[in-house]
Order: structure tokens, then sequence, then C-alpha cells
């Protein structure tokens, strides 16, 4: 089992304040003999669209001595999630959750901005301080 990120309970109260349901957690994604566990999985009646929208959600805090590094391993998962998620649960929704501290600074940056646009990651952002979603990235 995966080891939760340092603010994987804070992202979870923040998702339910906005009236997300947490249905995994984790979310667990297997496909074939690769085994992947995304941090959260969560569904939202929408009226307008009478309908559900599902999301999975995997959290970063950026705490690591480089936050280069960090990012690296953002991308590469959430470039492997979605592509099982595409197979597995295409109505299913990846979103990577970003502290609002890491989006002011790291986050304005031309190459972040850049790989954030051409990889296609949808992202939120998230206050450390008042535990709720700032921003939705989509």
């Amino acid at each position: 089992m995966p080891v939760k990120d340092t603010f994987h309970d804070l992202v979870k109260r923040a998702l339910q304040k906005e009236g997300w349901n947490i249905t995994h957690d984790p979310l667990f994604l297997g496909w074939g003999e690769v085994d992947l566990y995304v941090d959260l999985g969560a569904e939202q009646v929408v009226a307008a669209q009478k309908g559900e929208q599902k999301i999975a959600v995997e959290i970063k805090s950026f705490l690591a001595s480089s936050i280069m590094s960090d990012f690296h391993t953002a991308v590469g998962q959430y470039i492997d999630y979605r592509t099982v998620l595409e197979e597995s649960e295409p109505d299913r929704i990846l979103y990577l959750a970003v502290p609002l501290e890491i989006y002011d600074s790291f986050f304005q940056r031309t190459f972040t901005r850049t790989v954030i646009s051409r990889q296609q990651i949808r992202f939120f952002v998230y206050d450390i301080q008042q535990e709720v979603i700032i921003l939705w990235e989509k």
C-alpha cells in the first residue's frame, strides 16, 4: 500500500467541502502486470448534467529538497495514471493537487507552464491554511 502524502487528509477534507464524495482512498488501478494507486477517487452528482462526475486525484506536497525532482515524479505519475485510466475508466478525470505556495511560485515559471500545457495536465490548487480548493485548472 502506498504512503500517504503529507497533505493527503487536508486535500480529502477540501474536496468534501466542495461536495465531493470520496469513493476510494486510495484508488487502485490494476492493468496487466502493473498495480498503481492514485491517492483518491471521488464522485460528485452534477444536477445540471443529470449525472455523476468522477475524478481521480494525485496529491503532491512538493516538500522535497528538489522541487524539480518532485515535479518530474508528479508528471511521470500523472502520465502513467492517465494512461491506465483512459483504458480502464475513461469517464474518470485525473487531477494533480498542488499547494497554493507552489502554484504561486514554481507553477508560474515558463518551463512548468509549458510542460503542463503540452502534457495536458489537469490540476487544482489547494490552500494549506484554509483547507480549501482555490482554483481548478481544466
